[in-house]
């Protein structure tokens, strides 16, 4: 296991919320303990939420990404690569919530999101869209979750927020 085990938030690379307020997307850094676990990440998320829910963006040690969108009640997920959950304790929660079982090995023939690939559809990625980019093992998940916001509309808002939580 990696040496965060113990304290996950030390290996995240930047955590984002977005959400649109009024018309016009926000974008603000999170604490990296906000997205020490997941039950503290979506408290976190639930306490933002504007007219379409909120998206929170999760980079860990350039190995993965989370996407957890809250919408009232409802929570849904988005892991980049089920291998992480081999290693990482956050995305093995995640595979807890979708109740998936953990692979048995990192292995990158096992590479795969797992999760709700719709999970931004109705703002414009198309599930799709998400599966391809999720499988580009070319691209850092920083990289993806940039296009993410690109694609979606809140590249500048969210590039800001990113900056500011690792600069």
């Amino acid at each position: 296991m990696p040496y965060m085990a113990e304290d996950s938030s030390t290996a995240i690379d930047f955590a984002v919320v977005t959400y649109l307020e009024e018309g016009c997307w926000r974008a603000s850094s999170l604490a990296t303990t906000a997205a020490r676990d997941l039950d503290t990440l979506v408290r976190t998320l639930r306490q933002m939420q504007g007219d379409i829910g909120c998206i929170g963006s999760v980079s860990v040690d350039d190995d993965f990404f989370i996407l957890v969108r809250v919408v009232g009640d409802e929570v849904r997920y988005l892991l980049s690569d089920v291998t992480a959950a081999t290693d990482w304790p956050l995305a093995r929660e995640v595979l807890d919530e979708l109740a998936l079982p953990v692979p048995i090995e990192d292995d990158e023939e096992q590479a795969q999101p797992a999760g709700d690939l719709t999970i931004v559809a109705d703002l414009g990625m198309a599930a799709m869209e998400m599966g391809a980019l999720c499988d580009d093992l070319d691209l850092y998940p920083d990289e993806m979750l940039s296009k993410i916001a690109e694609r979606l509309g809140y590249g500048p808002a969210f590039q800001r927020a990113v900056e500011a939580s690792v600069g």
